[in-house]
């Protein structure tokens, strides 16, 4: 019996110290209506996925606002993402049905913005990575030839007039 158990701790051990390895670094913010602003920073080599962007209370809309930094010209700041109601019971939305929530993936350079919601709490769940991709397609990145194959032969057929005899009466 007490082999089994022996085994049994090893094993839960092995499979705790995977799991904390392997989690994965969502991170999870409540903001009141009391909170201040919240900023996130997304660095250039950086992106954001929101999965969860939740709003119970309140009578305004909560949206997640991105400013890219050195866009002056778009008036430096959109909105990308609006909170997904939870409770209807205040606000003009009293009557509708359950929304579905929506998610989004914000590139780096850029800061995040989240506004608090008098009497709201908001909740975000996000993810930051660092993009190992292609390197972000551009600083010593070399295009790489892609050969198109057309299923179209290069000599088109063009169709030609069939002759038409036309029968002549016998002894005529």
């Amino acid at each position: 019996m007490k082999m089994l158990a022996v085994r049994c701790l090893v094993a839960f051990t092995l499979l705790a110290a995977v799991t904390v390895a392997f989690a994965n670094p969502f991170k999870s913010k409540i903001i009141s209506s009391e909170d201040s602003l919240l900023e996130i920073i997304v660095p250039g080599d950086h992106f954001m996925k929101i999965t969860n962007f939740t709003q119970d209370g309140g009578t305004d809309r909560a949206v997640v606002e991105v400013v890219l930094p050195g866009d002056t010209e778009n008036g430096g700041s959109t909105n990308v993402l609006t909170a997904t109601r939870i409770d209807f019971s205040t606000g003009t939305n009293a009557q509708n049905a359950p929304e579905i929530g929506n998610r989004v993936t914000i590139a780096g350079p850029a800061i995040v913005k989240i506004r608090p919601i008098v009497g709201a709490k908001l909740f975000i769940t996000y993810k930051k990575e660092r993009d190992e991709g292609s390197g972000g397609g551009g600083g010593g990145a070399s295009p790489t030839v892609i050969p198109i194959f057309s299923p179209t032969p290069g000599v088109t057929p063009t169709p030609t007039a069939t002759p038409f005899i036309f029968p002549t009466p016998f002894g005529g």
